[in-house]
């Protein structure tokens, strides 16, 4: 945009200074801010959705309330920094060609930390015997050695899903559409509707980290990230190698 000169009718172009500082800010710290936010929305109402659930709902409350508040917010703020609100979903996106490795770690610390303010928002409203009745939503599906195992295979084929709908619903150029943010959204209620009861559904990180550090509870917290990554690195594969388009595929290209 420029301004007009008053009592002019030529137009002032901003210095290259102010378009540099601009582009500076809308390219590195917005999309920053806007995982933060998200993230914190995101982990806020998923964290109270299983504080707040009843027995009688089981896990239909918990996977309405994440599927349809990821689909929003992804709709509301996606197109300035993708929409990732999750470490793994990241981590696929960069392996898929639509994140800049530079943003990575400054993405997964936004995640991060929007994770633990989420989850102490989710503490600070909910009655306290709620709160801890509920382990704070952290999760506590994975009671056993013996369940991990199962666990990290259910977490890696649940994020594959949820991650293949980002790859290619928004980031690969010959299927992504308007409806990306409904298909994540969707992905994410599927997958906690079919997996909560084996590893709980998590599927993010960062939604597994804020509520551990707020309940402290810290029992098989590396299944959810391992299982989480774990599909990351698959999808990228599957996107890069098999399923992908012409620009994002790296062999089979044909003429």
């Amino acid at each position: 945009m420029c301004d007009l000169e008053l009592g002019s009718g030529t137009a002032k172009e901003p210095s290259m200074g102010a378009r540099c500082r601009g582009s500076w800010y809308e390219r590195l710290v917005q999309p920053c801010l806007v995982e933060l936010l998200g993230s914190a929305l995101f982990i806020f109402i998923g964290c109270l959705s299983v504080i707040e659930n009843r027995p009688e709902t089981g896990l239909l409350q918990p996977a309405l309330a994440h599927g349809l508040a990821l689909g929003l917010i992804i709709a509301s703020l996606g197109n300035v920094s993708g929409g990732h609100f999750n470490p793994a979903v990241s981590l696929a996106a960069l392996l898929a060609g639509g994140l800049n490795l530079a943003m990575l770690l400054p993405y997964w610390i936004s995640q991060l930390c929007g994770g633990l303010i989420g989850a102490a928002l989710a503490k600070a409203v909910s009655p306290e015997d709620r709160f801890w009745n509920a382990t704070g939503a952290a999760f506590v599906t994975v009671r056993e050695p013996g369940q991990a195992a199962g666990a990290v295979v259910a977490e890696m084929v649940l994020t594959s899903l949820l991650a293949l709908a980002v790859c290619m619903g928004a980031i690969n150029e010959r299927t992504r559409g308007p409806l990306a943010p409904f298909s994540i959204g969707l992905s994410v209620t599927v997958d906690i509707l079919a997996g909560g009861a084996v590893s709980g559904g998590c599927m993010n990180p960062a939604r597994a980290f804020g509520p551990a550090v707020m309940a402290n509870h810290w029992d098989f917290h590396w299944v959810y990230w391992l299982g989480p990554l774990l599909a990351s690195l698959l999808v990228g594969v599957l996107v890069r190698f098999f399923i992908g388009d012409g620009k994002t595929r790296l062999i089979l290209k044909g003429r």
